[in-house]
């Protein structure tokens, strides 16, 4: 840690890891519940675990893009951060706001809890990954607000580099792209667009830049390869994110009354989408292949190589096979779309939050690396929480393709319920890959407790023998 202002990253991190740990336990809820319907009922609904696991998931990956860029712009601008004390109130308001909204989903029933907040008077709930309050819709705006100003501010007085006007660009575009969230007309497809313009805006546009300037700062920093290489292979990794993720966005108008030339539109622009991500891997193993120094923390660069590979898969392939219209026509709205969800959420911005991480936290406590048995658990966390992923995509895969052939693409469709029963065992498969990821994050966690300093010398020697 270069900047004592950095050290205000650190309660992020703990935070986003904690909410993480939170997130997985209610998709453990909501697997079980598959199983048996009466799991938990009536305390906690399936539609309550759904709200919970998925706003858990926004908030998260928010407070760890924060803490990184609380990290890494002071680094980049060889500068203390304008305003540290305004980054620990901005973190206290945004955990206590999340807090209380999750609090609010399992202790209010969601209607009440939509007319005592006003949604009334200016409707904005119920959409998903939207379903927060309307107080705290405004209180993340705020929060967005508060982070720009600080983030701008120490911009403004630094070194400038093209990774800080990624990064801090990049954030000013997650919150202007969320105002659209206000924005709930009565007119159903006016509501889709501007619910689509915060949701695909977000995680197939924005955030890619996000996930550029992370991967870019490690890489940089664990690889000692050159600035200008890398920011080169950025700048054209988010030229194709930019171009194919705007006009992809189509791919989410299909038969929604939007105009028929968005089938043709969002076909050809999304089925491109896959293009920035094959780049990242290609950007990553460059990186790799050309590094000047050998960096003790194995573990982080273990996350940072194995982020683009599980993006490409999660969120170029999983995405590609739903993403033309025609398949879409019989694909939506079936397991198919949560097998590349998860792993497209997972392997694009879990993985390398969860690098950035395992990068800064060390530096953040006085070392360079953790021990090495420290980055054995979180090696092996890694290990685990990749393959539990893709065991759950390949089952989730595999109750959309039944439920496509039984009731979709079939003269004589069986009812709901009945293709339902004919997947159970995906869905017990499922929730075994779950647990699996639980014990996978239960290790990358237990790495931070490991005592221990990493024998740098003795372990180069020992390679070099």
């Amino acid at each position: 840690m270069k900047y004592q202002s950095q050290s205000v990253a650190k309660p992020y991190f703990v935070a986003a890891l904690a909410l993480f740990l939170g997130q997985i336990v209610f998709g453990l809820i909501m697997g079980l519940q598959y199983v048996d319907g009466t799991f938990l009922f009536p305390a906690i609904p399936f539609n309550v675990a759904h709200m919970c696991h998925t706003n858990l998931l926004i908030v998260w990956l928010l407070m760890a893009f924060m803490g990184a860029a609380y990290y890494i712009v002071p680094e980049e601008a060889q500068t203390e951060l304008y305003s540290p004390k305004l980054a620990l109130l901005t973190f206290w308001v945004f955990l206590i706001a999340g807090a209380a909204t999750i609090l609010g989903y399992l202790l209010i029933p969601y209607s009440v809890l939509a007319h005592a907040t006003g949604n009334h008077l200016l409707p904005t709930m119920g959409r998903g990954y939207l379903e927060q309050p309307l107080p705290i819709k405004i209180g993340i705006v705020l929060v967005a607000l508060s982070l720009l100003f600080n983030l701008t501010m120490t911009l403004a007085k630094g070194r400038k580099t093209s990774l800080n006007f990624i990064l801090v660009g990049a954030l000013w575009g997650l919150a202007l792209l969320f105002l659209p969230a206000f924005y709930f007309p009565v007119d159903t497809v006016k509501a889709s667009y501007s619910w689509w313009w915060v949701v695909h805006g977000w995680v197939e546009g924005d955030w890619e830049l996000i996930l550029g300037a992370l991967l870019g700062f490690i890489f940089i920093k664990m690889t000692g390869v050159d600035r200008e290489v890398v920011e080169k292979w950025l700048y054209i990794i988010i030229a194709m994110t930019l171009m194919t993720g705007i006009i992809g966005i189509g791919h989410h108008y299909y038969y929604i009354g939007a105009p028929a030339y968005w089938i043709w539109l969002g076909s050809v622009f999304s089925a491109l989408e896959p293009i920035p991500f094959l780049m990242l891997v290609a950007f990553a193993f460059r990186m790799h292949a050309q590094r000047r120094r050998e960096h003790p923390n194995k573990a982080a660069m273990l996350w940072a190589m194995g982020t683009p590979i599980v993006a490409f898969l999660g969120a170029g392939v999983w995405g590609f096979m739903i993403t033309l219209a025609p398949v879409q026509y019989y694909a939506h709205g079936t397991n198919l779309t949560a097998a590349h969800g998860h792993l497209a959420f997972f392997g694009a911005y879990a993985m390398v939050s969860l690098a950035m991480i395992s990068y800064a936290m060390p530096l953040l406590r006085g070392r360079e690396a953790n021990s090495l048995s420290a980055q054995r658990w979180e090696m092996t966390g890694f290990w685990l929480m990749v393959l539990s992923m893709f065991t759950i995509a390949l089952t989730l895969t595999g109750a959309g393709i039944v439920t496509i052939f039984l009731q979709r693409a079939t003269d004589n469709p069986l009812p709901f319920m009945a293709v339902q029963d004919k997947e159970r065992v995906f869905f017990f498969i499922r929730e075994y890959a779950g647990l699996g990821f639980t014990a996978g994050l239960l290790a990358y966690l237990r790495s931070f407790f490991v005592r221990g300093e990493y024998d740098y010398t003795n372990n180069v020697k020992r390679a070099l023998a």
